[in-house]
Order: C-alpha cells, then structure tokens, then sequence
C-alpha cells in the first residue's frame, strides 16, 4: 500500500489495474443503480403486484447464485495473491474455479429463466418481469464477459491483468449482491 492510500491523498495512479478499467466499472454501476431505483420507482405504484409477481421467483436458487459468486470473487482474488507469491499454476487453478463458478451461476440463472418462461410470464406479463429479465440479463452479459476475461488471464497470467481482470468481476459480484435483496427479497 502506497503511503497517499493510507493518508487519503492517493490519485489515480494509486488504483490498482487500468484507470480505464475503473471508468468502465463506475460506469456499469451507475447503469445498475439507475435500473434498481427505476425498479424501486415503479414499484411504489403498485407494491402488491410486485410482491405477487416476485413469488413465481425462486429466492433460495437466488441465494445459492449469490454463495456461488462470492466464493467466485474469493477464488479471483486469491488468484492474484498465489500470483505475487509466484505461484502461477496455482493462480491459473484458482481462475479456473472462479470461472467455473461463473458458469455453475450461469447454469442456475438459465434453469431460472426456463421455469418463469414456462409459466408463460415474459416482460410484458408485469412491469416486475420487465425489470427483472432487463436487470437480470444484464448481469448475465457480464457474467459471460468476465468468464471470458478471468480465462484471457489465465491464459496470459500476469499481476496487472489479474488486477484489471478481477476488478472487474469483483463489480459482477457486487451487482448481484445489489440484485438479490431487491429482487428476489423485497416483498
């Protein structure tokens, strides 16, 4: 830790991995907060609806994906600390586990989909299913993105690209834990 991140005078410099990773994690964010308070918005003119139409969900499975995640984002980061140890199969095996995760959190979701699909409920069936397949697919695009990013850095294992790589899916985590209380949850 350099001494303007302990002393609070740190810049962008200080940031670990790219400066351009962390606009595009901010911005990604931002679009997230916005759907959820636009979620949150409309829900205040019809509660009830929303509470009916958020039981055809499944909020234990929606837990489960949310344990799967964090134990993905912990593997990520335990890839970077194997790394600078100069542990590099190591890291490569904990990259690998995080992004098989990843996919195990894929798997779940899509199971999800096909059963609120087989329902007959779509995003014109209520204004909840049109947040929830809008939000939730959107974190499923990136989920696939950083699949595909944690298995570049296990290809091509450095500490920068591990540093860049799970920044960014350490934001995939943090949307979900955002996602899943408002979901799944709010009643």
């Amino acid at each position: 830790m350099s001494a303007g991140q302990l002393d609070g005078t740190g810049g962008p410099d200080d940031l670990p991995g790219d400066l351009m990773m962390w606009v595009l994690i901010v911005s990604e964010l931002l679009v997230f907060v916005a759907g959820l308070a636009a979620f949150l918005a409309v829900r205040t003119t019809d509660p009830a609806g929303f509470s009916a139409a958020g039981d055809h969900l499944h909020p234990t499975l929606a837990g489960v994906n949310t344990l799967v995640l964090i134990t993905s984002g912990f593997l990520a980061a335990r890839a970077l600390d194997f790394c600078l140890a100069g542990r590099i199969p190591a890291a490569r095996l904990a990259l690998l586990g995080a992004g098989g995760l990843g996919a195990l959190f894929l798997v779940i979701k899509i199971y999800e989909y096909a059963e609120v699909a087989a329902k007959g409920i779509s995003t014109e069936t209520h204004p909840f299913f049109t947040f929830y397949y809008l939000l939730t697919g959107f974190h499923v695009l990136h989920v696939v993105a950083g699949i595909l990013i944690l298995a570049l850095i296990a290809w091509k294992i450095t500490p920068r690209n591990l540093e860049v790589g799970t920044a960014f899916w350490h934001m995939v985590d943090l949307v979900w834990v955002l996602l899943f209380p408002v979901i799944y949850l709010l009643a």
